[in-house]
């Protein structure tokens, strides 16, 4: 039997008309021979009755801090509600279907409430009602750990709970399905011009993921690529094609030409504070480089776009870890200058590995423009500049003009 998983989002599940054109999508995986197992998101986004963000803010109004295991208990409510009416919504067309929760479905998770991370799925439940032709329709973002507490997979989850499900019953595609075209060049918000492409590698859509694109959970991603499933990015309100994510694309040119692009999209991610800190013997014997990159892991702030030169470190928080942080080197009296409001610019592409000039093409983009770079880091896939916030849009354009992105 060949199985399709088909993870449907909030704004897909968020009216009764949508929730139709979710029973019209299963219909269709069915008259093309695949057997649908469903997995959906809580009902809408924030301020809608059954969202996530909704039930937090229920917990939150009582006015003390609620325990991480009774938080999880509550946000898992949102999937559980979505996953009765989408039965609902199936049996009255006619479909025979279950609702079961992260627990029913088998998904075991360690004891992280709030960000778990799954162990491994036991399958004997969903392929029951596989066997007896009854649709599953599985909650999203939640599991359950050994002690049989309810457990949740950190915000975008339930795009982990498709994948892993996708993995665990070894489907021939995991669809995702939400209220874009597919995965597109740029933030059609900045970018007027941006595309949606037909193919991307899962490498490429990972880096996407993880430099500010809001496409998928880069962690979904991740199972996808070690499992070698498929997976396709789609519109619930529409029948276009998508976006196929994979290894394997026979459509993408392996050779060099002129029309043959090395750069397959461009991602931004604001909020970022660049530090500098500062060797000049103000902190004796606290300087050292071991010394202040552990004190700083230890307390919890991430750093990126590190840079270690002998009398001074930069790099970049979040924003929101900036009073932390000035504590931490206060109290060491560690001399430091920071930046605040920057933005990371990136450009991602598999091909650019070992092809010389796209750093100078860069430069030129934003050059022409009259921005500033504060920084740069790359990898085989990946150039990010650090720049002013201000100058993101602008950025973001020049770079997909450069680049040619508008362009298939």
């Amino acid at each position: 039997m060949k199985i399709l998983v088909q993870k449907f989002g909030g704004t897909s599940v968020a009216t009764q008309e949508r929730r139709e054109m979710i029973v019209d999508k299963v219909e269709a995986a069915l008259k093309n021979g695949f057997f649908p197992v469903v997995v959906v998101s809580a009902i809408g986004r924030s301020g809608d009755p059954y969202a996530t963000d909704t039930l937090i803010n229920v917990a939150k109004s009582v006015g003390c801090d609620t325990n991480p295991r009774e938080m999880d208990l509550l946000m898992a409510c949102g999937e559980i509600i979505s996953s009765v009416v989408m039965v609902n919504t199936l049996k009255k067309r006619g479909y025979d279907s279950v609702a079961l929760t992260g627990a029913q479905a088998g998904i075991i998770t360690d004891n992280s409430f709030g960000d778990a991370e799954v162990i491994r799925v036991e399958t004997k439940n969903i392929y029951k009602y596989i066997d007896q032709n009854i649709i599953p329709v599985i909650t999203g973002f939640q599991g359950v750990n050994e002690d049989g507490d309810t457990t949740t997979l950190g915000r975008g989850g339930s795009d982990v709970s498709g994948s892993i499900i996708g993995e665990a019953l070894n489907a021939e595609a995991v669809e995702i399905y939400t209220d874009v075209e597919g995965v597109m060049t740029a933030d059609p918000r900045i970018v007027p011009d941006a595309r949606v492409m037909n193919t991307i590698y899962y490498n490429e859509v990972f880096q996407m993921a993880e430099y500010g694109a809001n496409v998928i959970h880069p962690r979904a991603v991740e199972v996808a690529m070690r499992s070698n499933i498929p997976l396709m990015i789609k519109n619930t309100l529409s029948n276009s094609q998508g976006t196929l994510i994979t290894n394997c694309d026979k459509n993408r040119k392996y050779k060099e030409d002129k029309k043959d692009k090395i750069i397959t999209a461009v991602a931004q991610i604001g909020k970022k504070t660049q530090m500098r800190i500062f060797f000049n013997g103000s902190a004796g014997d606290y300087e050292e480089d071991s010394y202040l990159f552990d004190m700083i892991a230890n307390n919890s702030v991430s750093l990126d776009m590190i840079n270690v030169y002998p009398d001074s470190k930069v790099f970049i928080i979040d924003e929101n870890q900036l009073g932390k942080l000035r504590k931490i080197l206060d109290d060491k009296n560690i001399s430091y200058q920071f930046k605040q409001n920057c933005s990371k610019v990136t450009i991602i592409g598999n091909k650019m590995r070992g092809v010389p000039g796209v750093m100078a093409k860069v430069i030129r983009a934003l050059s022409k423009c009259g921005i500033e770079i504060l920084q740069t880091s790359d990898s085989h896939t990946t150039i990010s500049c650090l720049i002013d916030s201000k100058y993101v849009n602008q950025a973001v354009n020049a770079l997909h003009q450069e680049f040619e992105l508008a362009y298939s």
